[in-house]
């Protein structure tokens, strides 16, 4: 699902309209898990995929559902935000949706929290499932706040390193870097300086370069964002320090603030065919399983190297860790029809066959333990790199909270003050994001 669960834009508009959930479904959570799903009756499932092919892998999907369910119809309402989704649960009435599914992932928080949509905890338990033996650690922890099971993972996304294997040759390396400290030699290495520009810059590290996100890159440190009491710990994990740290000489190495932010200014845009690690102008990227089939739809004229992304030097026994996220579904608390919404839930999320047909189709990274190892997965040989970091224990993930992803985007614009100099003590700064990022959670409460 590409530019829809990433950006940390979307985190913080998403964040700022979820808010209308909290007065939608507080108070509303009447429980609709009286139904008879042995009896006919027809659901509504409302997802927000909106290409072709994806509109139609996800009919496929239901399809293959009722087939296995004839007596339960699924209408299917698609390209739904979760604007979109707020007011249909407000309003009520039969055309509301009874499973929802978002990209959302920041906000689960607020999901469970509002009791917008139901505790999957006692479907799971009635069912004999066990999520954590189901799937992958990452996932599993992204889909639960407090407790709250109040989401399951449908299909993911996991980040990792591509790299230009002829502008490797030429700089004479002969492999993907495993460690920052090799991961920096390789960019100076890479960079090659045209003037006050570059012909190639060995990687593009500030913040706005498409997905060199602060979470993206943290993810390799395996930070902890808050402390057993609910605060934030960006200021007392070394994780966070060291992770601006890197970032920031990597910054300074490769020519400054202001020379990068100048050359990515002309650069290609991140969707399009002339993103510019696929012409040539920057040699590694970070980025999501979905670039690869992007890259090679735009026929680079080079052959695309794919790895997980580096770790730190102290931590280079867990190297094949990368950062995960993905696609949520729930079943709304407002639905009067809970038993039969967890008949599709169940079989989208857990049914490997299902889980299977629905990654090669979308070419999304499988949600279930047992989907990721299935000989039926169609991929090409360099996406099993992405497989390897979903199924990784060490993967990484951003935590639930209550105010969706508020906090991440309090770093992330500490980020930006940081790389361009506006602000230089980095200490301090942490301090002041986390006094912030306490304050916002403390007047969500």
């Amino acid at each position: 699902m590409p530019g829809m669960s990433r950006q940390v834009a979307v985190a913080l508009a998403a964040t700022a309209s979820i808010a209308l959930l909290t007065s939608a479904c507080t108070g509303q959570t009447e429980s609709g898990a009286n139904d008879d799903a042995s009896k006919d009756t027809t659901i509504n499932f409302w997802h927000a995929w909106s290409a072709p092919a994806e509109v139609a892998a996800v009919k496929s999907l239901v399809a293959g559902f009722e087939k296995a369910h004839p007596n339960i119809h699924v209408k299917i309402v698609g390209n739904m935000t979760d604007d979109k989704v707020n007011q249909a649960l407000r309003a009520g009435g039969d055309k509301a949706p009874d499973v929802v599914s978002s990209f959302t992932t920041n906000n689960v928080g607020k999901f469970c929290s509002s009791d917008a949509f139901v505790d999957l905890n006692p479907f799971f338990e009635k069912a004999g499932i066990d999520p954590e033996k189901t799937f992958p650690k990452a996932m599993n922890e992204y889909t639960q706040f407090e407790g709250n099971r109040c989401t399951v993972p449908l299909l993911g996304d996991a980040y990792g390193l591509y790299y230009n294997k002829t502008a490797f040759e030429k700089a004479g390396i002969t492999s993907p870097p495993k460690t920052w400290s090799e991961f920096e030699a390789d960019a100076k290495k890479l960079t090659i300086s045209k003037g006050d520009s570059y012909s190639q810059l060995g990687f593009m590290p500030n913040y706005h370069g498409w997905e060199s996100t602060t979470e993206h890159y943290f993810g390799q440190f395996s930070p902890t964002y808050f402390d057993s009491s609910g605060k934030s710990n960006v200021a007392k994990d070394p994780a966070f320090e060291a992770g601006f740290t890197l970032q920031k000489k990597l910054v300074d190495e490769l020519g400054g603030y202001q020379k990068l932010e100048k050359y990515r200014s002309k650069l290609g845009d991140e969707w399009g065919p002339k993103h510019p690690f696929q012409t040539g102008q920057v040699a590694m990227q970070l980025d999501g399983e979905w670039r690869l089939g992007m890259a090679e739809e735009a026929k680079p004229g080079f052959e695309i190297g794919v790895a997980p992304l580096p770790v730190p030097d102290d931590q280079a026994d867990q190297y094949g860790k990368g950062y995960i996220t993905g696609t949520i579904a729930g079943i709304a608390a407002t639905s009067k029809k809970q038993n039969a919404a967890w008949e599709l839930v169940k079989y989208m999320t857990t049914d490997t066959a299902a889980v299977v047909g629905f990654a090669n189709a979308i070419h999304n990274v499988p949600s279930t333990l047992a989907a990721l190892k299935s000989p039926d997965l169609k991929y090409d040989p360099r996406f099993k790199t992405f497989l390897d970091i979903a199924a990784n224990p060490n993967s990484t993930t951003t935590p639930a909270s209550l105010n969706g992803g508020s906090y991440l985007v309090t770093i992330q614009e500490f980020g930006y003050d940081y790389e361009s100099g506006k602000e230089s003590d980095l200490k301090a700064g942490l301090k002041k994001a986390a006094a912030q990022i306490d304050t916002d959670i403390a007047q969500a409460k």
